[in-house]
């Protein structure tokens, strides 16, 4: 190893441990190694460049972990910017408020950080505090005037509430007049946010504040999206409330037909005495209507699965990688298992980027930290790491499925049956990949129309 190697590699060492001393909130260690980094620039100038390859200081990785004391230090006595951004746009206080750290959360505030920022998505402290169901942080933020019709790529703080069973939250925006019917572009309202979750709690706080139950998105309603799901409670609850039985679909499905033709049927049998004969069926039963459609069905499956694909992403180049790089990379990798098992997904995020960095050849790691973006709900940097990993390894089914599952949290349905069919070709007795493809072919039969609005 060079000279010169031998200092890149030191340097990067000295960086991960300071991030670390960040995260832990050991202040002593923190102070050493950055006077071992300073380069005459001084402690805070120091401490403020420090960054990982996302673009997060010390004091993101402080806030995230609740390291109040940390916080203290570095905006208190050094001075830092509060409202610093990472390459995701995301403030501390954002990482504070997602994790649940009041006490950090009310710091940052007082130290003047900006209650609104939101991320490159659009997603501010208050969406992921309504998400998580922290009524503190919600009450703290809402008393600094933050938007609470802000819109996020997900929808409004209370579509996030809906979405992620949260009644509570519900219930606190709703006390604060948070629009009901609020819409993003794609037509995902709160009540169609709290179907598609299988919330009951959440649908009748919001029905009693007079949500629409017949709002139609990308040509489903509720109770089309619950039909999909199965949802016996949450199907009466809509009926209760007004829902239409016979409305149609942008296919022209009512929504016991959605049931049909996912074999459901106990959903049919519920649905069948409020529903009207479709003309179509000409055995007005039961057992008329699930043979049918699902005949109809199976024709065509794969008609709908043969739309243009996006091209398939170049062959990576191969890039030289040591054997010191390779067994750093190998540690970050290990750092990052670990952290994914505890479900700590952005430190293992965190850790699989170092590994990545250290040896970019590895699809394995792309691979993991495109799981991990799923797990954040984080579509766009899943589908992206999907892709490398695919680029790296034409003969690999996971990442085809990598793929296929990103498109589908970003509802491109049509791509993501394309992916998971590659997958299948490659590997066709594997049952998760044949189950996803059709499950992502019925998916776009019944929103093609928002999976069209929702391409690039």
């Amino acid at each position: 190893m060079t000279a010169d190697a031998s200092t890149a590699l030191s340097v990067r060492t000295k960086v991960q441990k300071f991030l670390e001393a960040a995260c832990t909130g050991n202040l002593d260690l923190l102070k050493k190694i950055a006077n071992q980094l300073d380069e005459g620039k001084g402690m805070a100038k120091t401490v403020e460049a420090v960054k990982d390859a996302n673009n997060r200081t010390a004091l993101h990785f402080a806030a995230r972990e609740g390291r109040t004391d940390m916080c203290e230090f570095l905006l208190g006595e050094l001075k830092l910017e509060p409202d610093a951004r990472d390459d995701d746009g995301e403030t501390p206080l954002i990482h504070a408020a997602r994790q649940g750290h009041f006490g950090t959360v009310k710091y940052l505030l007082e130290q003047e950080a900006n209650p609104s920022a939101s991320s490159n998505l659009g997603a501010t402290a208050l969406h992921h505090a309504a998400g998580i169901g922290n009524i503190e942080i919600m009450e703290l933020l809402i008393s600094k005037g933050v938007d609470l019709e802000s819109q996020s790529d997900a929808g409004t703080p209370l579509i996030w509430a809906a979405g992620h069973d949260q009644p509570e939250s519900v219930k606190l925006l709703l006390k604060h007049n948070a629009n009901v019917n609020s819409e993003t572009e794609d037509g995902i309202t709160p009540l169609l946010s709290a179907v598609a979750a299988g919330s009951l709690q959440c649908l009748q706080l919001l029905l009693e504040a007079g949500a629409n139950p017949n709002i139609d998105a990308g040509g489903a309603t509720p109770l089309h999206v619950a039909a999909d799901i199965g949802n016996l409670e949450v199907i009466r609850c809509l009926l209760n409330a007004g829902a239409d039985p016979n409305a149609s679909d942008e296919d022209g499905f009512k929504p016991i037909q959605v049931a049909a033709l996912r074999e459901n049927r106990e959903v049919v049998e519920a649905l069948f005495p409020v529903t009207s004969p479709v003309s179509k069926v000409p055995d007005w039963s039961i057992d008329g209507l699930m043979k049918l459609t699902l005949s109809e069905a199976n024709k065509g499956n794969i008609q709908e699965a043969e739309v243009a694909k996006d091209p398939s992403p170049q062959k990576a180049k191969v890039v030289e990688v040591g054997p010191e790089e390779k067994k750093r990379s190998m540690e970050a990798k290990q750092r990052g298992d670990e952290a994914f098992k505890r479900k700590d997904y952005q430190t293992a995020i965190d850790a699989y980027t170092q590994a990545i960095d250290l040896d970019p050849n590895e699809a394995v790691l792309l691979s993991n930290r495109s799981l991990c973006w799923l797990r954040l709900g984080q579509g766009e940097h899943a589908l992206e790491d999907a892709r490398a990993c695919r680029a790296l390894r034409h003969d690999w089914h996971k990442a085809y499925y990598r793929e296929g599952a990103a498109l589908r949290l970003l509802q491109r349905f049509d791509e993501a049956a394309n992916a998971f069919y590659d997958g299948v070709q490659l590997q066709p007795e594997n049952q998760e990949l044949v189950d996803a493809f059709r499950e992502a072919v019925e998916a776009g039969r019944k929103f093609h129309g928002t999976d069209q609005q929702r391409k690039s």
